[in-house]
């Protein structure tokens, strides 16, 4: 059983990330923060095998966090969450003593499978792959950013058409599409990474 602490300060992502890894048997979610201060004083408590950490933070940042984790609880596998994946991020959080940095929007199954490999003493490759550095959004339409920008806000398909003025039906066929376009498999991670983005939406 590998044991997962998850720190990231929108509360959307952590419910998102924490029902993610609740459907995985090998898996159990020991606690969250949503910021450095919370991470600090809960993770060398709760030990967890794996920290997963946001890059971004409102009191300080996820790089740093990583540093300082490393320091008091160097036993706890550090996994840097950012929403786009740039050598800059990448050098640093290595440095920082991250087992690996994963993009926020990848496929829950790559997602596990990089806790996984964390959890197990494994460090994921020090290189973004091409799929993993492009922006997740540069394949979306403008509607279906729109779209994609009122799912971070929680509402349904039917909310969504009364807003855009669309037939249910073809929002659900924008939903349908956003997910392929960005490697999704559910609405809520489509969520998790508008609330990342939101302000380019």
């Amino acid at each position: 059983m590998t044991s997962v602490f998850i720190v990231d300060d929108h509360e959307l992502v952590r419910r998102g990330l924490a029902s993610l890894l609740a459907d995985e048997t090998d898996m159990l979610v020991v606690g969250q923060a949503g910021t450095v201060v919370e991470a600090l004083a809960q993770v060398p408590e709760q030990l967890p095998d794996v920290a997963v950490l946001d890059v971004r933070l409102p009191d300080g940042d996820g790089v740093q966090l990583c540093r300082d984790l490393q320091l008091r609880c160097p036993e706890v596998r550090c996994l840097m969450l950012t929403p786009f994946v740039d050598p800059e991020t990448m050098t640093a959080a290595i440095e920082a003593g991250a087992a690996g940095v994963v993009p926020k929007h990848v496929a829950g199954a790559e997602l596990t499978s990089a806790i996984r490999i964390v959890g197990a003493g494994g460090r994921l490759s020090e290189e973004p792959q091409p799929e993993q550095a492009r922006d997740p959004l540069h394949a979306l339409t403008r509607r279906e950013r729109s779209v994609l920008r009122l799912i971070g806000e929680g509402l349904t398909n039917r909310q969504i058409a009364e807003r855009l003025n669309l037939a249910e039906k073809t929002v659900k066929n924008y939903v349908s599409s956003v997910l392929g376009k960005l490697g999704l498999r559910r609405r809520t991670q489509a969520a998790v990474l508008a609330a990342e983005v939101r302000h380019r939406l």
